[in-house]
């Protein structure tokens, strides 16, 4: 689908900042009609012809920049059941990575750069969302120990517990990223969102970003799923262990039973920034503005700050030896 503008023709796009459909040539609001695009992947604005991965539901066109969605891609057996709308736009992420970033001194000149910047693009990776309900059943031996001091004697008592939990824990919406190419340990670092803020699926969402249909069925991803929840359920029952000096455990017995899953688009924005022969790759939550990335290094920079330092110190020197030749 390619959304048009009914008053200009322009492309039209989901504007984060207004929370609604934009054109980006008149500035109409709401005024999109949708155009098919099938997966001939010829652009229906300009006719161009190009390649996109076979995982590729959203896509902007090399030619005229036009921004298109596959409706084969997201539709039967692909159609998300949920989706995070982008809360922030492209300028105010540009704004975020200023911040974030602005003040590394051998960051290279055109690092933060509007030209740079610019070639961000936003967008929508697909996961899986999991519901779970589990149930903690615990047994142990725990200690607490009082001391006091009679005189110059220290008086030491240790009272030993029978400790029983059974805690049950509901889990909703544990996320998955159901991407190939997205690395699992920087999905994991773009949480939390706010899963208030996700809705019922709708196309329109999509348009002025890139996305992707899921390439790996939930069944792939549950037993990373059944991890975390195994990880945050023991923290639950560890943080209802707290007060005793010791504890030994006897029963450990954690139960699972998976509930709905749904498929779910997530925003992210990615920047990728070459330099010295290496891709540095930036990912922002789209919602929140979280930034997992590390920023490049200049060697000039290094460089002219030590050259500068040592300057700095020679002078130091000299003035240091004048003194005492005076004195």
């Amino acid at each position: 689908m390619l959304f048009r503008c009914k008053n200009c023709n322009g492309n039209v796009v989901y504007s984060p900042e207004k929370g609604r459909m934009l054109c980006l040539f008149c500035d109409s609001i709401d005024s999109e009609e949708g155009v098919p695009v099938n997966s001939t992947i010829t652009c229906p604005a300009c006719s161009g012809e190009f390649q996109v991965s076979e995982v590729t539901s959203a896509t902007k066109c090399g030619y005229c920049g036009n921004y298109m969605i596959f409706d084969e891609r997201v539709s039967g057996q692909y159609t998300p059941h949920l989706i995070m709308p982008f809360k922030l736009s492209k300028e105010r992420v540009k704004t975020i990575m200023r911040k974030e970033f602005g003040k590394k001194k051998f960051a290279p000149d055109n690092f933060l750069s509007d030209a740079k910047l610019s070639t961000m693009e936003g967008m929508y990776v697909p996961f899986w969302m999991y519901d779970f309900k589990t149930n903690y059943d615990f047994q142990g031996k725990g200690t607490k120990v009082r001391s006091w001091m009679v005189g110059n004697v220290k008086h030491v008592e240790t009272s030993y517990y029978n400790v029983f939990r059974n805690i049950d824990i509901s889990f909703d919406k544990i996320p998955a990223d159901a991407s190939i190419l997205m690395d699992d340990s920087i999905m994991d670092l773009m949480e939390p969102y706010d899963y208030k803020a996700l809705e019922t699926f709708q196309e329109k969402y999509m348009s002025g970003f890139l996305a992707e249909k899921y390439n790996m069925p939930a069944e792939q991803l549950e037993p990373r799923v059944r991890q975390k929840v195994t990880n945050d359920s023991e923290t639950i029952l560890n943080s209802n262990l707290s007060g005793y000096a010791s504890m030994t455990p006897v029963v450990k017995n954690l139960t699972m039973q998976r509930g709905e899953t749904e498929y779910a688009l997530m925003p992210v924005w990615i920047y990728t920034y070459q330099y010295g022969g290496r891709n540095y790759i930036y990912h922002i939550n789209g919602q929140t503005g979280k930034v997992i990335g590390v920023a490049p290094v200049s060697k000039k920079k290094v460089w002219a700050y030590s050259g500068t330092v040592f300057a700095a110190l020679s002078i130091i020197g000299v003035l240091v030896n004048a003194i005492l030749e005076v004195l």
